[in-house]
């Protein structure tokens, strides 16, 4: 079988994509897949990092602000999807997977109207623009949230969890006669909430917990330069640009600060981890708000605006990592909401779709 998959532009959208191919080649181990994703977007790096061809086509956003601009824009789209029906032409797939991205909007447009059909994945709680437009076109949505019929025909709908990293499971608890609060705001870092936790060094440092700081690569220098004398005094706050060894940090936490991107999400339910969710107000129609909800409507998370961080996310986290009761019904609610296997779920789907 031949698989199309496409879409990029962030990490939300390439680690699903990636790791639906993984599962792919798991279950077909002959599948033939090809990935086709946006010139100069960070999938043209990662998705041959992953052992996968992909093929870039010249497609671009809109520019809200200044519609005006959008004319260079249209001319892309337009050479974008011509250069799609050439690809489909020559690779001949029996199935497209889009995971959303500027890509995925030319590709699998194109994929509909030559006859292939269409499944895709929704990463978040708030559907992404390209995904509802081509919402007509797909056999088959993979939601990570309840109630998407706001957004999708009901009768295409499929709950399966978003993929996640295949080894977080396998994490050690390190023994500590403390509690543990993990940090973490994504590779590049969280400007707010890197902000509130600096505020409040001098709490964390009194508080008698030890401390797992991710700056991101954006900011940690910044810290270190402005921090590092305290911090050598307090080693029990750890500050690192990078953790690459997070199964063992998340399963020594007992209480992780994160953005509300789908994929950090998703991890948290599937490890069951009791967790303050500050959204970012930088992403498109404030999606990680709506998917931090979907938790804080059913207690399994607790909710700090970013606009409040500086003020609230440092005394919210030592109130809360001192109540064990509290704790443990974050963490009984957060286990319910978890969608294991859905790399493999979503694959399944998709070699339904292809054999049909």
């Amino acid at each position: 079988m031949r698989y199309l998959i496409s879409g990029g532009g962030t990490g939300g959208h390439i680690f699903p994509a990636v790791s639906i191919a993984n599962a792919l080649k798991e279950l077909d181990p002959q599948a033939q897949i090809l990935f086709v994703g946006a010139l100069g977007r960070m999938e043209m790096e990662r998705v041959p990092q992953a052992g996968y061809k992909i093929i870039g086509l010249p497609v671009r956003g809109f520019n809200r602000a200044q519609p005006w601009k959008n004319i260079s824009v249209l001319i892309d789209l337009l050479r974008s999807m011509r250069q799609a029906k050439q690809i489909i032409k020559d690779f001949r797939p029996d199935v497209g997977v889009g995971v959303g991205g500027y890509a995925s909007g030319a590709a699998m447009k194109v994929a509909a109207r030559m006859g292939v059909p269409i499944l895709l994945q929704e990463q978040n709680g708030f559907a992404g623009v390209t995904n509802k437009l081509l919402k007509n076109d797909a056999q088959k949505i993979c939601v990570a949230y309840e109630h998407m019929e706001r957004f999708f025909p009901a009768d295409k709908i499929i709950l399966t969890g978003n993929p996640v990293r295949q080894n977080l499971l396998d994490g050690k608890r390190k023994k500590t006669d403390k509690k543990n609060l993990l940090i973490i705001g994504g590779s590049l870092g969280a400007r707010t909430i890197n902000e509130a936790i600096a505020n409040g060094l001098d709490k964390l440092a009194q508080a008698g917990i030890n401390v797992v700081w991710q700056t991101g690569k954006t900011y940690y220098k910044g810290i270190i330069d402005k921090y590092g004398a305290f911090l050598a005094d307090n080693p029990q706050i750890e500050v690192h640009e990078f953790l690459s060894d997070m199964p063992d940090r998340y399963a020594t936490a007992d209480l992780v600060i994160s953005r509300a991107g789908a994929s950090s999400i998703s991890e948290l339910c599937l490890l069951g981890k009791p967790c303050i969710l500050v959204p970012s107000p930088n992403v498109a129609e404030d999606h990680q708000t709506h998917n931090a909800m979907a938790l804080v409507n059913k207690e399994a998370a607790v909710l700090v605006r970013d606009n409040e961080a500086a003020d609230k996310l440092v005394d919210s986290a030592l109130s809360l990592i001192t109540n064990d009761d509290k704790l443990k019904e974050l963490r009984k609610n957060i286990l319910t909401l978890a969608q294991p296997d859905s790399a493999r779920r979503i694959a399944e789907e998709v070699i339904r779709l292809a054999t049909k």
